[in-house]
C-alpha cells in the first residue's frame, strides 16, 4: 500500500481554531499555522518554508480531492456526474496528506462530507492562512462544533462559488 497516513492535531481557544499542525512521519516533516501567522512548511534541518494555495483557474482545469463516501445517497450520481466538469478528481483517504497537497499548491479545492474535527480543524485553518477559502455547503463558517453540514475549501471565494453552483450541488 501506500504510506500515506499523518499525525493532526489542533488548537482551539474561544470556540476558534487557533493553531495546527499535521506531521507526515514517513517524510518526517510537517506543516503548521498559527491565526494570522500564514501557513509553514518545516523540516527536522531547520528549513521552514511559507505555502501559498495554487492560482485560480477555470472550472474545467481544476484539480481536487473529494469522497463521496459519506454524501447523502441521493446526491452522489449527481455530484459524480458533474465531476466531469473538473480536469482530476481524486481522493487519497488521508485527509493530512490531502490538505498537505491543497496547501502546497497542487490542487485548487476538496470537499468533504463527514466533518469530524480531529480530520479538519488543522487543515481548514491552514488552509486560510494559506490564503484559500473554506465554508460549509450552506456557506456557514466551517467552526470546531461541526461535525456535519459539509465542507468545501477552495483556493479562494470565486472558486468556492463556482465550484458549490457546477459540481457539489446538493
Amino acid at each position: 500500500g501506500l504510506p500515506l497516513f499523518a499525525t493532526m492535531a489542533a488548537v482551539v481557544s474561544g470556540g476558534e481554531t487557533v493553531a495546527g499542525i499535521i506531521y507526515d512521519p514517513m517524510g518526517d516533516d510537517w506543516v503548521m499555522a498559527e491565526k494570522g501567522g500564514g501557513t509553514w512548511l518545516r523540516r527536522p534541518n531547520g528549513e521552514a518554508m511559507r505555502l501559498q494555495v495554487a492560482a485560480p483557474l477555470p472550472l474545467a482545469e481544476m484539480v481536487g480531492m473529494a469522497s463521496v463516501a459519506y454524501m447523502p445517497a441521493a446526491a452522489r450520481p449527481l455530484v459524480l456526474q458533474n465531476t466531469n466538469k473538473v480536469r482530476l478528481l481524486s481522493n487519497y483517504r488521508c485527509a493530512g496528506h490531502e490538505y498537505r497537497t491543497f496547501v502546497s499548491g497542487h490542487a485548487q479545492f476538496m470537499s468533504y462530507n463527514k466533518l469530524m474535527p480531529w480530520d479538519h480543524l488543522a487543515g481548514v485553518l491552514m488552509s486560510q492562512e494559506a490564503g484559500g477559502y473554506a465554508a460549509r455547503l450552506d456557506g456557514a463558517p466551517y467552526l470546531p462544533s461541526h461535525v456535519d453540514g459539509g465542507l468545501l475549501v477552495a483556493i479562494d471565494r470565486d472558486s468556492w462559488d463556482v465550484l458549490r453552483r457546477e459540481v457539489f450541488t446538493f
